[in-house]
């Protein structure tokens, strides 16, 4: 982008943002469509030039965040508003899942700028998936030249936004600090294969600064066909009934755990790389979890200890919530 066309974004947010101009308008100001006003904006969200804030304290959800903090034993809980989706299509359901991605990618990302304008030394660490990508876009107005962001797990194959490698990228070019990452696989193709990789210095310096982190952010997955490790082919569909079979509900990071938040006795919880749930209790860990599908995955692994935070969304809060104990 030119410095003209940086100009003319600042002048399109400026507008819109604070001048409370629609786009129609904004783009009759600039003499521009309005379709480039759109496409702007949305630029100046996704560079930081703009940063959206909610104060949670102010839509009515503390009882709810309050039951579920005391129900789990958490430090806090942060639930966005809720949307009252009623999925009548597999569109709309698709519209719910992005809504609720961004809604708790907002408000995690609004709790870390906190984190990091209190502290902007702190060791961070991140998991992977759409939750954690949305939180590393909607991060602005920060700068943190002391932080670390670190993996808690290897990485995938594909170059996707919310690969651990792009996250960690992401986050440290936002705010200026340091990123580091494993430069592994997500899952080794065999138990020796892991001992071998996980043996190598710049594994076993990368695992250092991960149990070192001051706060670890990860997010949780449902163990199904529609699931992103299998979207992504991390696993295959039999892998899949096996793991369901040895009693897994859902995993986190790669770790694949039951219905009381146990890592599962399976072959693939001994390949995965990643902090396991015995290190992770030694460290702060908040849960982002978005979409109600993720609600028996996110209520086992609060079972487990592992979780000190929660940041959902208002109606898989609601649902958390209605599940029996």
């Amino acid at each position: 982008m030119s410095e003209d066309d940086d100009a003319l974004m600042v002048r399109a947010a400026w507008f819109y943002y604070v001048g409370g101009l629609n786009q129609e308008m904004t783009a009759a100001r600039l003499g521009l469509t309005r379709a480039r006003v759109n496409k702007m904006l949305a630029e100046a969200r996704e560079s930081g030039l703009v940063s959206i804030s909610i104060d949670h304290q102010r839509v009515g959800v503390l009882p709810l965040e309050d039951k579920l903090r005391v129900r789990f034993g958490l430090d806090f809980c942060i639930s966005t508003p809720a949307f009252g989706f009623h999925d009548t299509s597999k569109e709309d359901s698709e519209v719910r899942k992005q809504i609720a991605f961004r809604a708790v990618g907002v408000a995690a990302a609004n709790h870390l700028k906190t984190l990091l304008s209190e502290n902007d030394s702190l060791t961070v660490g991140t998991g992977w998936g759409r939750t954690i990508e949305q939180m590393t876009l909607h991060l602005a107005g920060v700068r943190a030249p002391h932080a670390r962001f670190i993996s808690v797990m290897g990485s995938l194959t594909a170059n996707n936004a919310y690969n651990p490698f792009e996250v960690v990228h992401s986050l440290a070019r936002r705010t200026g600090g340091e990123g580091y990452f494993l430069p592994v696989p997500f899952i080794a193709d065999s138990i020796d294969d892991k001992k071998v990789l996980i043996s190598q210095r710049s594994v076993v310096k990368a695992l250092e600064i991960a149990r070192s982190a001051s706060v670890c952010f990860i997010s949780a997955g449902e163990l199904t066909e529609d699931s992103l490790l299998r979207r992504q082919g991390m696993i295959s569909s039999a892998e899949l009934e096996s793991l369901r079979q040895a009693g897994a509900v859902g995993d986190t990071n790669g770790i694949f755990f039951d219905s009381e938040g146990r890592q599962v006795d399976h072959e693939l919880n001994e390949r995965t790389i990643a902090l396991g749930f015995e290190e992770l209790k030694a460290l702060p860990v908040l849960l982002l979890i978005a979409g109600g599908e993720k609600v028996q995955a996110a209520r086992a692994l609060l079972r487990s200890g592992v979780i000190n935070g929660l940041i959902i969304d208002g109606d898989a809060a609601e649902a958390l919530a209605a599940i029996g104990e």
